[in-house]
């Protein structure tokens, strides 16, 4: 259910969200941990060794910073630019291949929940922290290749992901679907998804339930609302529609 008490909730636009820009692992697919096990493939080719306190750490790391834009997490990690790359390339492929295998899925209502944000007649957008070769990976695997109007990953948008509002705003920019940017309604399940909804400007940030972070992580990090599940959205945006539409009879 929408936490529609929470403290952190602001008002929204008098605009319909036309626009609704959904992050991918975590809220609309569900990948059964496939990144901590890449990661753990992708460390070795870099010499870290498992069950080392320095293993330990960087996996803790890479909980942590679910959601940012992988290559700036090995950037952190690795320090160089070329072990960054190496390592990002190693995860890229351990991450392939754990997706080949048929480890990932759908979450549940998320296919339908996208269908019926089109109905409504939005336009949707899936964003991901992931490399191109990954994120059109999972969308083939899912069969979702042409489900929504446009996907993006940081490259896309200029190379910088989350936390920073680059990809919301190439979403913005490259649909025309809306006249400002309050009219955008952002969904994801990491800390990192809702600073890059606040830091766009988009009208709704709503966080899900369904992946890395709690209630209170998203709420701190300035999610409007909470929900459930990604299913829970149009209703959420149906309802903001309603109460923002003009009364009848009311003066332009």
């Amino acid at each position: 259910m929408a936490d529609s008490n929470s403290p952190q909730q602001q008002p929204t636009s008098g605009a319909a969200h036309r626009l609704v820009v959904l992050d991918m692992a975590g809220t609309t697919v569900a990948d059964g941990g496939l990144v901590e096990q890449a990661f753990e493939r992708a460390a070795v080719h870099l010499g870290v060794e498992p069950g080392s306190a320095d293993h330990a750490a960087k996996l803790q790391y890479v909980r942590d910073t679910m959601g940012e834009s992988k290559i700036s997490v090995f950037r952190h990690l690795f320090g160089t630019e070329e072990a960054a790359r190496r390592a990002n390339s190693a995860f890229e492929q351990a991450y392939g291949e754990l997706v080949d295998g048929g480890l990932v899925a759908p979450l549940p209502g998320a296919r339908e929940a996208i269908e019926e944000l089109r109905a409504q007649g939005r336009t949707v957008v899936l964003t991901t922290g992931f490399a191109r070769v990954t994120q059109d990976a999972i969308l083939a695997a899912l069969g979702w290749q042409d489900l929504v109007e446009l996907t993006l990953c940081p490259a896309d948008a200029g190379g910088r992901g989350r936390p920073y509002p680059d990809m919301v705003l190439a979403a913005f920019l490259r649909t025309g679907a809306v006249a400002g940017v309050r009219e955008v309604a952002v969904a994801g399940d990491t800390a990192y998804d809702m600073l890059s909804g606040v830091r766009s400007g988009a009208g709704v940030v709503a966080g899900v339930l369904t992946g890395a972070h709690d209630r209170a992580a998203l709420q701190a990090h300035g999610a409007t609302h909470v929900l459930a599940s990604v299913a829970e959205l149009p209703a959420l945006l149906a309802r903001l529609d309603e109460d923002a539409a003009p009364e009848p009879g009311a003066a332009p």
